[in-house]
């Protein structure tokens, strides 16, 4: 079972001034996309980045997530840090998946432009930052989980396989 962590980014569901939907969403879009056994270990932190840093840590060397997805906190405001602490704890910057998310999400909202996306490693952990609107949510996924089974595998963080009437994983042959 592999272990996936999700990490939700929010002042206001952190103090539960209203529901998280960011964590949930990516819940069960990766429950339709994935195919291997695989079990959420789910956190709620407000936009502090050495919370965030603490939780992306935990989940990446205690937890043994392959993948971490978090939601929230990638816009310009002041409070949102999420990109800077997944850059303070990851080895290497992925930005490719910045870029894509922020084209196709351009397709949408002409606001894309304001997203700061972005995706690291961090040991066999790939950290992968979306937005916070479920919408938003699925659009992003929707674009870069092709790649996400192939980046698991090269950095060894064992295998998911996905649903090819959701998601086709791209793998070299």
């Amino acid at each position: 079972m592999i272990p996936i962590g999700i990490v939700t980014v929010s002042d206001r569901a952190s103090q539960g001034i209203y529901r998280d939907e960011g964590g949930p969403t990516i819940a069960a879009w990766l429950s339709r996309a994935l195919v291997s056994p695989w079990r959420p270990d789910a956190r709620l932190v407000p936009d502090d980045q050495p919370r965030v840093e603490a939780a992306l840590r935990a989940l990446a060397d205690d937890d043994g997530c392959a993948l971490i997805v978090t939601t929230g906190g990638t816009g310009p405001a002041p409070r949102d840090v999420t990109p800077e602490a997944t850059a303070a704890v990851c080895e290497k910057m992925l930005p490719g998946f910045g870029e894509l998310m922020r084209r196709e999400s351009l397709n949408a909202v002409p606001t894309a432009i304001l997203s700061r996306q972005t995706a690291g490693i961090r040991g066999r952990s790939l950290i992968v930052n979306l937005p916070g609107k479920p919408a938003a949510i699925d659009v992003c996924l929707r674009a870069i989980m092709p790649a996400i089974p192939y980046c698991i595998d090269l950095i060894g963080g064992g295998r998911l396989e996905t649903d090819p009437a959701m998601c086709v994983a791209f793998r070299p042959r």
